[in-house]
């Protein structure tokens, strides 16, 4: 009997990879999926402001497809959670069970993903919950996966590391008190080749611009 597959939440970056390769290292259960929630209005990923086009390159270098949930600006959190309910109640009749998140120490973070799940019949796997950032920081880069800035948060980093590649220069450019992998929305990353790849997602760097008066974006574009 073939063991029940899990979705992997996607976002394209560095956290998301790194739970996908604990997943398929662990082998406990098979991955059917990457589950991602794009913002109709824009064709991007929330919050990482990565183009839809990019994620999708992503997906097939990686060899899974990719399952988008489009939510709009406008509905808000109520369209949002009856939207990502329509996308679980569809993954559960196919036989996934759980659905995997890269997060690494926010609780609430989880126990919302935990509460929203259970409502849905599903389970809330966290693969890299409670590791230590740094090393985790340490063993991408060690592992030769490559990713970029895509969003920083002015308010807590300069701007003009959007666009930059996350690597040792970067972690060693953070000021202190900053997590080296972002977890508390400092920034956010895209990961363009990464062990696992069956090639590199080719992209060009694009314009930073400034959004809502805090968030600087770095737009990727497709090659």
């Amino acid at each position: 009997m073939a063991k029940p597959g899990i979705l992997l939440a996607w976002s394209g970056g560095k956290d998301s990879a790194l739970a996908l390769r604990e997943l398929r290292s662990d082998g406990a259960r098979p991955v059917a999926g990457l589950l991602t929630t794009v913002t109709a209005e824009y064709g991007r990923v929330s919050m990482h402001g990565v183009r839809v086009e990019l994620l999708r390159r992503q997906a097939e270098a990686i060899g899974l497809p990719l399952e988008e949930v489009v939510v709009s600006a406008a509905e808000g959190e109520d369209g949002y959670a009856r939207n990502m309910r329509r996308a679980m109640d569809a993954a559960r009749a196919r036989g996934v069970e759980a659905v995997a998140f890269g997060d690494l120490h926010l609780a609430d973070v989880r126990a919302y993903r935990q509460q929203r799940l259970a409502e849905a019949g599903m389970e809330a796997v966290f693969p890299l919950w409670g590791r230590d950032p740094a090393e985790l920081a340490e063993g991408f880069i060690a592992a030769g996966s490559k990713a970029v800035l895509t969003c920083v948060d002015g308010r807590v980093l300069d701007g003009g590391l959007a666009g930059r590649d996350f690597d040792r220069r970067l972690l060693a450019d953070l000021p202190e008190g900053v997590d080296p992998c972002g977890e508390n929305g400092e920034f956010h990353t895209f990961v363009w080749d990464a062990p696992g790849f069956a090639r590199p997602v080719g992209f060009r760097r694009g314009e930073v611009v400034l959004r809502e008066g805090k968030f600087h974006f770095c737009d990727l574009l497709p090659e």
